[in-house]
């Protein structure tokens, strides 16, 4: 069973697999596609190099910047991640709520 904090976030982000990031992707009905993986991946590699999660801001800035201006603008990640962008794809990467982010 997944162990989340009160906003839906894991509790440790070393339980994150491919199975967790579908599991929490269900909890936010949404259905994984290749689109969406190619953005946990460039949100986890985000965390990685910056030490926190994007903001909306900055993930679209850094998507456009790895993927180029057809992905990396807030159209194609509202599409994806229809309520929150940042937030959501923060959760289904496993990543901590992203700084400024209410």
């Amino acid at each position: 069973m997944l162990q989340l904090d009160d906003s839906g976030y894991l509790n440790d982000l070393e339980d994150w697999d491919e199975g967790t990031a579908y599991q929490l992707a269900q909890l936010e009905s949404i259905q994984l596609t290749e689109e969406h993986w190619e953005l946990i991946e460039l949100a986890r590699l985000y965390y990685v190099e910056f030490d926190h999660a994007p903001a909306m801001r900055p993930l679209v800035k850094w998507v456009k910047q790895i993927a180029g201006p057809k992905k990396g603008n807030s159209i194609y990640l509202h599409k994806l991640f229809p309520v929150s962008p940042a937030k959501q794809l923060a959760r289904i990467s496993g990543l901590p709520k992203p700084t400024k982010c209410l």
